[in-house]
């Protein structure tokens, strides 16, 4: 048993997909959650800016003794892929579960992949994938007009920007029948019913945020490392940006509210060593 508590880091507002179902699974855990807002999105830099911010936001977790660490962005995941010896806690990641999540799920082995550019381009998931099942036919499709326009609100299955934008990202993927789509991005989830209504009841989407949260259980229980039954769970909101613009876009998101949890650090006073 251990009472420190879990940190999640993401570049803004998409880990909160992750926060909202780890602590449906796990309601008596401790969360620090960190979103850089003020450096969002991460899928349009470049690998070494990506690992420079990475570790910069591993930093700010660790000082408040965290007692592992979530990786709650697919991009990142990707660029520190075979590379995360330098974590001095127990991690979970967002990529490898959902990978696991669609190789179960899908019946005619096409798969789409949707994620920013950076996630894309790394081929993380299509190597991961076809470690599994070299028979897999994968369809990415990189996205980078979707994390934007989460962060700013443009989040409703009505929305005709988002519905217009989803409509040209995922024709190709429609077009070959894929029967899986994974959302390869944390902030994706926010807009799945666009996406379900777009690719149709019959295609499953796996949710890279909720598969993070379900692979951190489970390694935090093997691990023997979560909180005592009955302690009071909670979370704490760190953001790089405006913590006010931030709380109303998580509390809709959440579907509870944060009201005095959220607070504005400079992450630039966190070093990007480890």
């Amino acid at each position: 048993m251990d009472c420190r508590p879990i940190g999640i880091f993401d570049s803004g507002l998409g880990g909160l997909t992750t926060v909202r179902e780890l602590q449906r699974l796990l309601p008596s855990e401790q969360i620090v959650y960190f979103g850089d807002t003020g450096r969002v999105p991460y899928g349009t830099r470049s690998r070494e800016t990506i690992r420079k911010y990475a570790r910069q936001d591993i930093r700010f977790l660790l000082s408040h003794q965290v007692k592992m660490i979530i990786i709650a962005c697919n991009t990142v995941a990707a660029a520190l892929a075979g590379d995360t010896d330098f974590l001095p806690v127990p991690f979970a990641e967002a990529l490898t579960p959902a990978v696991h999540a669609a190789v179960r799920a899908t019946r005619n082995g096409i798969i789409g992949l949707i994620g920013t550019k950076a996630t894309v381009q790394s081929g993380a998931y299509e190597r991961t994938l076809r470690e599994l099942d070299p028979s897999l036919q994968i369809l990415p499709a990189a996205c980078p007009l979707f994390v934007p326009l989460v962060e700013n609100g443009y989040t409703s299955p009505d929305n005709p920007v988002t519905r217009l934008v989803a409509e040209e990202y995922l024709a190709e993927i429609r077009a070959r029948n894929a029967d899986t789509l994974i959302l390869g991005c944390t902030h994706y989830p926010i807009i799945q019913p666009l996406l379900q209504s777009l690719m149709g009841s019959h295609v499953t989407l796996i949710d890279s945020g909720q598969e993070a949260a379900r692979s951190a259980r489970d390694r935090l229980f093997q691990l023997e490392l979560q909180a005592p039954p009955g302690s009071a769970g909670g979370c704490r909101y760190f953001v790089s940006d405006s913590a006010s613009e931030f709380q109303e876009s998580a509390e809709a998101i959440l579907g509870h509210p944060i009201s005095g949890t959220a607070r504005q650090i400079d992450i630039e006073e966190f070093p990007d060593r480890i």
